[in-house]
């Protein structure tokens, strides 16, 4: 099956589309900072619910490449768009700031119970009690499967609004919009950049796991990859198919259960970028360390997306 016929067959079973006309968004503030403008943005979602994001401008004339950057999760539902942006969490994480750095529009919105879109509370302070953030991202799940709907439906839906205000703003060239993700960030990355054809460059680290490999392990499924049926017909390696022939990265750890097999996930997808006539577009990098991010890599993917812009 092509490439294309894949992605609709997905994209079908996903119930995605894409968002075709431009996303109205407020600016609520804005700063200036040494290497961007930061300004943040709300804007709706489909069920008219409010999403916040971060949108960095480097200084300059532009119009500058563009960068959709989904966060991580790692337990701490209280962080999210902020993460990104260096402004709280892990500084190995704060992509935001360093793609400025390089000239890059980037646009770092909060993904549904993270930060600033949690029901019991907002801003980067955790919840009183732990269990409140993680109860009220599993009901995100539940109450969707209750109904006959996806989680992952939800968020590929807000993943492509977001992707929708990065490619009509006048200082982005649309041509060269790509997204990047770590852990949870990198498992919207995959999906996302499936279904979603103006995506022009991927990368997503620590995430690409199969779904056999999980389960074979007993390695846990985060809430918005538990699609029922999914894996009758498909599995990660075919979102990676999806991608060709546009540049792709895929990073893995050593001993990391949430992309124990991304070797094998490249070897299965390669074909179809072969079949594109760009097997060179796909590539995996396997690093020492486990899931957490490294400087190593941080540097790596950082480098990766600047060879992507030209």
């Amino acid at each position: 099956m092509s490439s294309t016929n894949l992605r609709q067959e997905i994209s079908k079973f996903l119930r995605f589309t894409s968002s075709t006309s431009p996303v109205s968004y407020e600016i609520l503030g804005w700063e200036n900072e040494q290497q961007c403008k930061r300004i943040l943005i709300r804007y709706d979602g489909d069920e008219q619910d409010e999403i916040r994001a971060f949108l960095l401008i480097p200084h300059g004339k532009g119009p500058f490449p563009g960068v959709l950057v989904f966060h991580q999760h790692d337990n701490q539902w209280h962080l999210g768009k902020s993460e990104v942006c260096g402004e709280y969490g892990n500084p190995l994480q704060a992509f935001g700031p360093e793609l400025a750095k390089r000239g890059f529009v980037v646009l770092a919105p909060d993904s549904i119970c993270f930060e600033d879109r949690r029901r019991n509370g907002s801003g980067v302070v955790p919840a009183p009690h732990r269990m409140d953030d993680w109860l009220q991202h599993y009901n995100e799940m539940a109450y969707r499967l209750v109904r006959g709907d996806f989680l992952m439906t939800k968020i590929l839906s807000d993943a492509a609004r977001a992707f929708s205000i990065l490619l009509n703003h006048k200082m982005v060239d649309s041509g060269h919009v790509g997204t990047l993700g770590h852990s949870y960030g990198g498992n919207i990355v995959l999906f996302f950049s499936a279904l979603e054809a103006k995506v022009r460059f991927a990368c997503a680290s620590n995430a690409a796991c199969t779904y056999a490999n999980k389960m074979e392990f007993g390695t846990g499924i985060e809430m918005a990859e538990v699609i029922p049926g999914f894996t009758k017909r498909f599995d990660i390696q075919d979102l990676v198919k999806c991608i060709a022939p546009r540049k792709t990265l895929l990073v893995s750890g050593k001993d990391d259960k949430y992309s124990r097999d991304a070797g094998l996930i490249t070897k299965a997808a390669k074909e179809a970028f072969a079949a594109c006539g760009n097997p060179e577009n796909l590539q995996h990098r396997g690093f020492a360390r486990g899931h957490a991010m490294t400087q190593e890599r941080f540097d790596h993917i950082l480098d990766w997306i600047a060879s992507c812009a030209g």
